[in-house]
């Protein structure tokens, strides 16, 4: 295991790495020069190289690239262009509202998978275990968008019940006004999310149920239900376990995604101005951390797949 751990984080820092340099290329070949953020239709030449240097645009690629580098080694994420702010505070109280979401967003979608997942796999012969798969296979189509569009249309416009956009200026100091404004986000991203979960979990239940040790299981004399616990939790676990830190990271995308349409001050909308003014620092800022939440979710997936399942620890220490 201690191998398999040293090898695991050499290879998510490599990938980080690989990360980093293609955050940085892609963005350099967008079109638009970043200094044009800084100036108007009338600047003249000097106004023009003057913008170019304030934003390090006048520099060699590589020589941009080694100062973002040894910036991101001290933990710094840089200034905006046009704000002059550093960039690393603004991401961290914008943070404030996105990590909740996903959190909150992900548990919800989690509990009603696993148990909408079990009742489509064990109860696929009636017609409601059939309801639950098809509506599942449908979830899974639908844009997260427009779910958001849906709920606010109904429990915001139609029946006022929810806020439909904006979160408090106080951000959590009122908790009860903060969950309100996060509920009609958190649902959107659910629904979307559990969709996709339901299909992973029927799957693996299915997988259990139709497997030989149940079977042995239940011939030696355990109920189903003591059966299906003490033999096809871990084994079904596995499997979903790795679904788990995928789809915890395609929350986390989606509650970007969804913060636009509710207007949540959060990662989403920090990133959506930095490419309209070209603000490289506030792109590549929020492009690290959500690279960077996204690699260390699969780091701890795989490593909760092998706490879990002995038989891939004993195949990586080679006893097997």
């Amino acid at each position: 295991m201690t191998v398999y751990l040293l090898r695991r984080s050499a290879f998510l820092l490599v990938s980080f790495l690989i990360a980093m340099v293609a955050i940085f290329v892609l963005l350099r070949l967008l079109p638009g020069d970043p200094s044009n953020a800084l100036l108007s239709a009338t600047s003249t030449p000097e106004q023009i190289a003057a913008a170019q240097a304030q934003v390090g645009a006048d520099r060699p690629v590589l020589e941009q690239f080694f100062t973002w580098f040894a910036q991101l080694s001290s933990f710094d994420l840089g200034e905006s262009f046009i704000s002059s702010l550093p960039v690393g505070p603004e991401i961290a109280a914008r943070l404030v509202v996105t990590v909740p979401l996903t959190l909150l967003a992900f548990a919800l979608a989690l509990v009603a998978s696993l148990a909408a997942g079990f009742v489509a796999a064990t109860k696929s012969d009636r017609w409601y275990g059939i309801v639950i798969s098809g509506f599942s296979q449908l979830g899974v189509a639908v844009p997260v968008f427009w779910v958001g569009i849906l709920l606010v249309s109904v429990f915001a416009v139609g029946l006022r019940w929810l806020p439909s956009s904006g979160f408090p200026r106080d951000d959590w100091a009122d908790p009860a006004d903060a969950l309100r404004s996060l509920a009609l986000p958190v649902i959107t991203v659910a629904i979307v999310m559990s969709a996709s979960l339901t299909r992973y979990v029927r799957s693996a239940t299915l997988d259990v149920i139709g497997s030989d040790y149940l079977r042995s299981a239940r011939a030696q004399g355990s109920g189903y239900v003591e059966a299906l616990w003490r033999h096809g939790l871990r084994n079904g676990a596995v499997p979903v376990i790795s679904i788990l830190g995928i789809e915890l990271a395609t929350t986390f995308l989606g509650a970007v995604v969804v913060e636009s349409v509710f207007g949540l001050p959060g990662l989403g909308s920090m990133l959506l101005r930095g490419i309209e003014q070209h603000d490289y620092p506030n792109i590549q800022g929020v492009l690290f951390v959500s690279t960077l939440v996204v690699l260390v979710i699969g780091f701890v997936a795989d490593i909760a797949q092998r706490l879990v399942d002995p038989r891939l620890r004993l195949t990586i220490s080679g006893n097997r």
